[in-house]
């Protein structure tokens, strides 16, 4: 899977980065007719990308939800992802079959039961589809997912792989696959490909792939839900308001993500809440099994729900089962910045005993007086408020001059998002981190 140009010059693909031929990394600076590769400092004359006549400046056709005209490449890529979705399964099947058969020691990096990998990589193609004409969302996008990659020991030398065994796969279950589809696909995944490994690259140069974590304490406060604190190896950076994925021992090549439960600690212990859910290999491990002296494995932090402190909006948070835990760690992010901004938390729940962590939110209420915690349940008798979490959050609105943070089950936050912008609250300020997940199965 290589991206052909001719010697010393730049192959551009629309709306992308051009990438150097001598060290195959982006290039960032530089006139719109000359550009010099920041790496290896070579000069290049850019060119357009001749292959099926697309060109820097090529018309473009369709449009996407909001009304933006689509590149060609970009119709032609959401085209193929509208055909596969309905094989879906059947596909990425089939990605993985040429992937191991093809290359077999590949299959080392990759859990026994591949279930919810399948599905991930199609949220993966999904989600990367629908920044295509949105360069800067695109490399945000795919450098969070390199970074992620590393831990699984993801290299350059892959890449190729998984590319031959993706356009196998596309070629196989689309239907109006050609020589121009699969020329737009040769160029957009020449590009995500680049745009990973130099993320990888810069990242590896700043942190591990992953991290050793001793379990030093494990407090079961329900039968079905742990908090664990972790002390990690080595420094970890990390934003109240993020998550991380975690390997166990027991259950190698298999991670699920966790949100920290707490703002950075001077002692640098991690905070995570756990509930075991059925057939949760991870969950179950962690809070049946795991004890103190333990070790597991933590990925790098990631996700995007974190405070912006230049702005004094109040936060109206969301949390739902063990979805409190950002919240958690939000409130003392607020706390250790100084502000003095309103904060409305909802705790919500099914009944009163799983209000895990009510008294550590109501010791916090009685400490900061810009805080309020409302405990919301679906059922009980308990004092706090009764009913759907949206209801509740409706109908103490508009929330006029506030920021909404979500945490908890996909379809609690599908519902909360809902009821936020039925009473006029802006989508750009409503914050979650459940993007997979919630991502629908279309290509947009």
């Amino acid at each position: 899977m290589g991206q052909k140009s001719v010697t010393g010059e730049l192959v551009r693909i629309p709306g992308l980065p051009a990438i150097c031929p001598t060290c195959r990394c982006r290039v960032h600076a530089g006139a719109r007719d000359r550009r010099r590769c920041v790496r290896c400092r070579h000069a290049h004359a850019t060119r357009s990308c001749s292959r099926r006549g697309t060109h820097m400046d090529a018309p473009t056709t369709m449009s996407t939800g909001d009304g933006t005209p689509r590149s060609p490449d970009a119709t032609l890529i959401h085209r193929t992802l509208a055909e596969i979705i309905p094989v879906a399964n059947q596909a990425t099947l089939y990605f993985y079959a040429l992937l191991f058969v093809r290359h077999p020691d590949l299959r080392a990096m990759f859990p026994v039961a591949m279930d919810t990998r399948r599905d991930r990589l199609l949220r993966s193609i999904l989600t990367a589809a629908d920044r295509m004409d949105d360069p800067e969302a695109l490399v945000e996008y795919l450098g969070g997912l390199a970074r992620g990659h590393r831990k699984y020991g993801a290299l350059p030398a892959h890449y190729p792989a998984f590319g031959e065994a993706l356009l196998g796969a596309l070629s196989r279950y689309a239907t109006t696959w050609n020589g121009e589809t699969e020329a737009a696909w040769v160029r957009a995944y020449t590009a995500i490909s680049q745009i990973m490994i130099d993320a990888a690259v810069e990242d590896a140069e700043r942190t591990p792939a992953r991290w050793l974590a001793e379990v030093v304490s494990h407090d079961l406060r329900t039968p079905d839900t742990a908090v664990l604190t972790v002390r990690p190896d080595q420094a970890y950076p990390f934003l109240a308001g993020q998550y991380a994925a975690m390997e166990t021992p027991w259950w190698p090549r298999i991670w699920r993500h966790y949100s920290f439960a707490s703002a950075p600690r001077p002692d640098g212990l991690l905070t995570f809440h756990v509930k075991a859910v059925p057939a949760g290999w991870v969950s179950n491990a962690l809070v049946r099994r795991a004890r103190p002296g333990d070790v597991v494995r933590l990925g790098p932090p990631t996700g995007s729900m974190t405070i912006d402190h230049t702005t004094h909006n109040g936060l109206l948070c969301l949390g739902g089962g063990t979805g409190i835990a950002p919240i958690k760690a939000l409130v003392e992010d607020v706390a250790e910045h100084g502000d003095r901004r309103p904060v409305q938390v909802f705790y919500g729940a099914r009944s009163d005993r799983d209000l895990y962590d009510i008294d550590t939110m109501l010791r916090l209420q009685k400490t900061f007086p810009w805080l309020a915690v409302r405990p919301v349940v679906s059922r009980g008798t308990g004092s706090g408020l009764k009913g759907p979490l949206p209801d509740a959050v409706r109908e103490g609105g508009p929330w006029p001059e506030y920021d909404a943070y979500l945490s908890g089950p996909p379809g609690m936050i599908r519902s909360v998002v809902d009821a936020l912008r039925g009473i006029g609250m802006p989508s750009e300020r409503i914050r979650h981190d459940s993007v997979e997940e919630l991502a629908p199965l279309s290509p947009g």
